[in-house]
């Protein structure tokens, strides 16, 4: 059995109506894709906690999964009609059925993070049984060691988190980070995101793993202070966020900070530099984790 994939090029402003005009004609699924993901021009968008996401990517694809009964170029044409627009231009992909879980599976290998630190999926058998294995599947939340700037963290955190220290995870994402710190000796341990379907792969990845981590939104997360902060989200919110994640940290405690590419680095160091002192940042392949300790 096979599927044709639309795939329709539009602009912010019309990349909603679209997808609800596909939605009402029939569509088996829809989603909204950046026209220029894989290219320097990729851009993140994002919602600060408790904000709703109200951005969109300025060049879209909407990539709609027809029914057998429905004509590509007549379901354009009808959708375009609802939204309001000019007949846009598209493209049809036939996809062809596949054991979609063996074809995941087999993009997810083990992902060595230190000497001693494994991320390993659930279906691999651990390459080192005598190392720290974090078990772990790619779900809908970010976080599964193989993006650089997942793994500077967890290398930071095996490297410099000493046993009994409080943490907090701000963009916790899968939990890999909480994960991590308290297998490598963290104490009382807390992860925090703004994404409710975080705290659902956070909470099912902490009990795989056998580690007690408390998960929390944005407005139900204790406020006291933590011996370590690690934040791995993207640079403007990091810069929004400075004086909140400052705050957690107690004085003479240590924060490390990720989703930074190389040339934003100075940035936030300048703004953080207010509370800590940075010691050299650590990079991959573009990407660069920034820690530093709060003055006393």
């Amino acid at each position: 059995m096979s599927w044709t994939e639309l795939r329709i090029t539009t602009d912010s402003k019309h990349a909603e109506a679209l997808s609800d005009a596909l939605f009402d004609l029939g569509a088996l699924s829809v989603s909204i894709e950046d026209a220029a993901a894989g290219t320097s021009a990729e851009k993140p968008i994002f919602g600060e906690p408790g904000e709703p996401v109200d951005q969109m990517w300025d060049h879209s694809i909407v990539v709609a999964h027809l029914g057998d009964d429905m004509d590509a170029a007549l379901t354009v044409a009808a959708a375009a009609n609802a939204a309001g627009i000019d007949h846009p231009a598209f493209e049809t992909v036939t996809v062809e059925e596949q054991d979609w879980v063996r074809l995941t599976q087999s993009q997810f290998d083990p992902i060595p993070i230190s000497a001693r630190l494994w991320i390993t999926p659930t279906w691999h058998e651990s390459p080192d049984p005598a190392a720290i294995n974090i078990a772990l599947d790619p779900g809908l939340a970010f976080g599964t060691g193989s993006h650089p700037t997942t793994k500077l963290c967890l290398q930071w955190l095996d490297a410099n988190i000493r046993s009994g220290e409080t943490v907090l995870d701000y963009g916790c994402g899968s939990g890999i980070l909480a994960i991590a710190a308290k297998k490598v000796g963290a104490g009382e341990t807390h992860g925090v995101d703004i994404d409710p379907q975080a705290m659902v792969a956070s909470r099912q990845n902490a009990e795989q793993n056998g580690v007690d981590i408390a998960f929390f939104l944005p407005d139900a997360a204790p406020t006291g202070e933590y011996d370590v902060v690690v934040a791995n989200i993207l640079t403007n919110p990091l810069k929004a966020l400075a004086p909140m994640l400052a705050s957690r940290v107690k004085l003479g405690g240590r924060i490390a900070l990720s989703g930074i590419l190389s040339e934003q680095a100075d940035d936030i160091i300048a703004i953080y530099g207010q509370w800590f002192d940075f010691v050299p940042k650590a990079e991959e392949d573009g990407w660069v984790c920034l820690s530093g300790t709060k003055r006393i």
